[in-house]
């Protein structure tokens, strides 16, 4: 570095004085030498003038002395000429042998009573003169100074002009090495600086008492590496935070890079993989589950939030997994732990079925004992009789309640297989309209039960379930819809239909189906299963539509699930259990559908389901 800062350094000295010694050969030889030349012609014009005062008249006896003594002290050739040109006398040449000087410029002029001048080589003496000649009485005198010394004292000045540059560019390699050396030094110095702070340490300081500009660079370092370090330090305290609160999680999270290598994984997702460290594997060599690597790569390029069950991640243990995509294109997984909760469900639906089918049986002996009491109740008094009624009324709530809660938990658990059949739109509307309109007049005071709108298409389902779904959801229509209301059935393509800004609905999705896009906005709820993507193109959306009290929003986001109930009183009135819509759930969930509701409070409540157009894979707890 120290000879590349010289090497710069004593080309800018170089060029520097040879540009300045151009400049100042090229003033010498122009400017100065017409200096000296007119500086000498004026001193031979004063001169040649005190001369011909001195001499008044060219025909003087002391002639040739005073000639010698001009000369001398003038330091310069005097020669003496008369009128007619001829040389009289000449401080430097024989007068006798010397050519008539009637034709010089100088002597011409100096005849018409003016000074003359001129430069030309002597004839006589073969140097080249600066001749000036003045007028006296019969002729003149004339001075002459050889341009020779002044060509000397030109070429003197530029020898000495040369010898300055010589010497100055020997001071200016000296001064370079000098600041080329000081240079280096603190330059090396910012440079070990520097490279410590690539090195991470951002602790190293340096100290550069100067303040020019290569000082203030040092104090920009300094404070740059101060800055650094406070960062760093920061970012290093929330690294750790984070690392310890990942760490101290049940749940298993593990990052992958864009290129799917495994970029960092807690100790919980440490214990599930065997083996020792994987950071930096890649993430199929790790995760074995093809579910879940399915996710990762899924949400990486579409850049969405996606979940799945994955059960053969840990022997024994059903997870959760959630994935969502990292800024940098890569993805983050967060499994959550699902074996005790399903173990705890599944206990909860096997005691449900248990206890329900312990009771279908006293349910049965009762209803059946009520009624036959009721039938020969001849002798039975009033009280006793109506004793009867409540006993029959409740015990048949408790059988409904019971074979609700059975139906319920053969859904819940994959015990009701799915017997999956093509069956036309029309004809799903056209059977549930025949099986349930007498049952509409009759049980709601003249309610009108009609199809709407239909499609000509065919969806893959099974016939059993789908009724027992129309049953249900027009079974709680009939009981809000009103005397003399109508409740209208129809199914349209997912995604179509008019648009109601004034109504609200819940959605309970089955995971990983786009579910038909509503009318309005939408919010997601709780019930996933493994199931197929649907999509607007290829699904139909079925529904019943009443014209009631409607449903409150803060209602909806629950309709679906079990036991809960909008309006008790009513319900216990009228007979509902509290189960119909989550069994309505559950069936459409196992088809690989979706259902929700939109409603509006004092406009009536649609409940819509969707089921797919095309034969796509079955949901697998429907299959076991």
């Amino acid at each position: 570095m120290r000879s590349r800062i010289f090497l710069k350094l004593l080309a800018y000295a170089f060029f520097l004085v040879v540009i300045a010694t151009i400049i100042i050969d090229f003033s010498i030889r122009q400017t100065w030498e017409s200096s000296l030349r007119s500086e000498i012609q004026q001193s031979l014009t004063q001169k040649a003038a005190l001369f011909a005062d001195e001499l008044q008249d060219v025909n003087n006896p002391q002639l040739q002395q005073l000639v010698a003594r001009v000369s001398k002290s003038a330091d310069a050739r005097v020669t003496v000429i008369t009128t007619s040109g001829k040389v009289l006398a000449d401080s430097e040449a024989d007068a006798e042998t010397m050519e008539n000087h009637a034709t010089r410029p100088e002597f011409q002029r100096a005849l018409k009573n003016s000074t003359g001048s001129d430069s030309r080589t002597s004839h006589t003496l073969g140097i080249e003169f600066l001749y000036v000649a003045a007028p006296v009485k019969n002729g003149a005198v004339r001075l002459a100074y050889p341009l020779s010394a002044i060509r000397n004292a030109v070429a003197e000045g530029r020898n000495k002009l040369m010898q300055g540059s010589a010497i100055a560019l020997l001071l200016s390699t000296l001064l370079a090495a000098i600041a080329a050396q000081s240079i280096s030094r603190r330059l090396q110095k910012i440079m070990g600086f520097a490279g410590r702070i690539a090195q991470g340490d951002f602790a190293a300081r340096i100290d550069d008492p100067s303040s020019d500009e290569i000082s203030q660079v040092a104090v920009a370092l300094d404070k740059t590496a101060r800055h650094l370090q406070e960062t760093f330090t920061a970012l290093e305290y929330s690294r750790q935070e984070l690392e310890t609160l990942l760490n101290s999680m049940q749940e298993a999270v593990i990052a992958v890079s864009p290129v799917q290598k495994v970029r960092w994984l807690n100790g919980s997702m440490a214990r599930l993989l065997p083996g020792g460290s994987h950071i930096g594997k890649s993430v199929v060599h790790v995760i074995r589950d093809p579910g879940l690597l399915q996710i990762l790569t899924d949400s990486m390029k579409n850049h969405a939030v996606l979940t799945t069950r994955v059960a053969t991640l840990a022997p024994g243990q059903i997870l959760q997994a959630t994935t969502a995509p990292l800024p940098d294109g890569g993805a983050v997984a967060v499994l959550h732990d699902l074996t005790e909760v399903e173990r705890v469900e599944k206990t909860r639906r096997d005691f449900i079925a248990n206890v329900s089918h312990e009771l279908r049986t006293p349910l049965t002996s009762i209803q059946g004992y009520t009624e036959t009491l009721l039938d020969t109740s001849a002798g039975v008094n009033g009280n006793a009789h109506e004793f009867l009624e409540i006993i029959k009324k409740n015990a048949a709530r408790m059988s409904r309640l019971t074979e609700d809660l059975l139906t319920l938990a053969r859904v819940e658990s994959g015990e009701r297989k799915l017997e999956l059949h093509p069956i036309s739109v029309d004809s799903l509307l056209q059977d549930a309209l025949r099986n349930f309109r007498q049952t509409a007049q009759e049980n709601g005071n003249g309610v009108q039960l009609e199809i709407e709108a239909s499609l000509s298409a065919t969806v893959i389902v099974d016939a059993d379930a789908i009724h027992q779904v129309f049953s249900n959801l027009i079974d709680n229509a009939i009981k809000y819809a009103g005397a003399g209301k109508r409740i209208l059935l129809g199914a349209r393509t997912c995604g179509v239909g008019p648009k109601d800004s004034s109504s609200r609905d819940a959605q309970i999705s089955s995971r990983n189906v786009d579910v038909c896009d509503s009318d309005i906005g939408r919010k997601t709820g709780s019930g996933s299963i493994d199931g197929p993507d649907i999509h607007s193109e290829n699904c139909v959306e079925f529904y019943v539509r009443d014209f009631g009290p409607g449903i409150a929003l803060e209602h909806q986001p629950r309709i679906f699930e079990r036991f809960y109930r909008v309006d008790k009183a009513r319900s216990k009135e009228t007979g509902g259990t509290g189960l119909g819509l989550a069994i309505v759930k559950h069936i459409v969930l196992n088809h690989g559908g979706a259902v929700r509701v939109e409603s509006a409070l004092h406009h009536g409540a649609t409940f819509f389901f969707s089921l797919p157009l095309v034969s796509v894979e079955t949901p697998k707890l429907s299959r076991e």
